[in-house]
């Protein structure tokens, strides 16, 4: 276990998350809903805490009042008076009067706030990915190895490339040599020697303050720093690469890995979720991904005044829903989500407080937070008509952002 004053985390929660649009249009990436009772960022965030590290600074920019009240209801678990924290952090104009640029610029903005903490070690992370891991074995092979910089890496026999992740060549002591081209990688050169760079990295206060120092940062709409950084790691600095999903540390090596590209791919990840084994393993009891938890009654099925049962079929249904005379089926509901008599729910995704009218029914939708579907309403069937009033995905899911959706002539009786 890596003790506290081992190392400090820095969470890049700074892009704008224009990919994951209209999901984003109230909010940053890592505070996009997941699963059924959870946000993106508590994932890497659960992994800082589980793996043992307690200093966590979250850099902030767009959008960001979700995320820092989702930060302060569910993360304020650690003792200052111990030097613990999970401090967000927004822009602090110390370069300029300026947000953050990307990455390196974010970095360079807060590098006094990391260089005035006595940990050796910086663990980089993006706050928009989904995926368990345990830190501390990462930080163990990093001072091993004596490397200057340590990158995750997915080997491409894990599963499919993650998305926008450049392929390294790797040798047999796990020595980074070189990044391979796009071309290389639709040939098909991917095998044992090489690796997909995922946003997880391990460098120290030193090694990071060189490499700010000799770096012009770029304009980047992104969290990830090992793409940005990696054309000025290679040849000036010992890399090496370290295997995610192997059998080192204590979280099961399930080999997931996510960052959502685009509300399709955030559909489909909610989605594995319902298979008879799904991707990731959300139960695992000595590695509980936490979040902030409402206090509200159980979920329950009831009549509804028609005298219907509440029917749920292979569904994750969160604390505080109800379901009175309606049906759900292979469905997520987050907290607080009602569905009324005789409404149908199929193939869906409802965030905190969405509510479903009587009569109602919903098939392949994200629908956001508070939302109320008019009774008789009927969404996911018609795609002509569904692109009309919403937000459609090249994937035939529906997107529903506001209650304005509903309003004017084209809205159901």
């Amino acid at each position: 276990m890596v003790h506290a004053a081992d190392a400090i985390a820095v969470i890049l929660a700074t892009g704008s998350g224009e990919a994951l649009q209209p999901l984003t249009a109230n909010r940053t990436a890592a505070a996009v809903p997941f699963g059924g009772n959870f946000r993106i960022i508590d994932f890497p965030l659960t992994n800082c805490l589980n793996s043992g590290l307690r200093k966590v600074l979250v850099l902030t920019q767009y959008k960001s009042h979700s995320l820092h009240k989702h930060l302060r209801d569910g993360w304020s678990v650690f003792n200052a008076e111990l030097d613990e924290f999970i401090t967000p952090v927004p822009p602090q104009m110390r370069g300029g009067n300026t947000g953050y640029r990307g990455p390196l610029d974010a970095l360079g903005q807060n590098l006094y706030l990391i260089e005035r903490n006595t940990d050796d070690a910086v663990v980089i992370l993006g706050g928009d990915e989904i995926y368990r891991m345990d830190y501390a074995a990462m930080l163990r092979f990093h001072r091993h190895t004596r490397a200057d910089v340590t990158l995750a890496c997915m080997g491409p026999n894990i599963c499919a490339r993650p998305a926008g992740s450049p392929l390294l060549r790797i040798d047999a002591e796990h020595r980074v040599l070189a990044v391979l081209e796009e071309a290389a990688v639709l040939a098909g050169e991917a095998d044992e020697s090489t690796g997909f760079a995922l946003g997880v990295a391990v460098l120290s206060r030193t090694v990071l303050a060189r490499l700010l120092a000799d770096t012009e940062p770029r304009v980047l709409d992104s969290n990830d720093f090992v793409r940005e950084a990696l054309a000025h790691l290679l040849g000036r600095y010992a890399l090496r690469a370290y295997r995610f999903g192997g059998r080192a540390g204590r979280v099961k090596p399930d080999r997931y890995w996510c960052r959502p590209a685009n509300p399709d791919d955030y559909y489909r990840a909610n989605m594995e979720l319902l298979l008879p084994e799904p991707p990731i393993d959300l139960y695992q009891r000595d590695w509980p991904i936490r979040t902030y938890q409402s206090q509200v009654p159980p979920a329950r099925t009831a009549p509804g005044k028609s005298c219907n049962e509440g029917v749920c079929v292979n569904s994750i249904v969160a604390a505080g829903s109800v379901i009175a005379g309606g049906g759900v089926n292979h469905s997520i509901l987050f907290p607080g989500v009602q569905v009324h008599d005789a409404a149908i729910v199929e193939d869906s995704i409802l965030l905190p407080g969405v509510t479903v009218g009587e009569g109602a029914h919903v098939r392949r939708c994200v629908i956001d937070k508070h939302v109320a579907v008019p009774p008789g309403t009927c969404i996911g069937g018609d795609s002509a008509r569904d692109a009309g009033r919403f937000s459609c995905t090249p994937g035939g899911v529906v997107v529903i952002t506001g209650q304005a959706a509903f309003a004017g002539p084209t809205a159901d009786a």
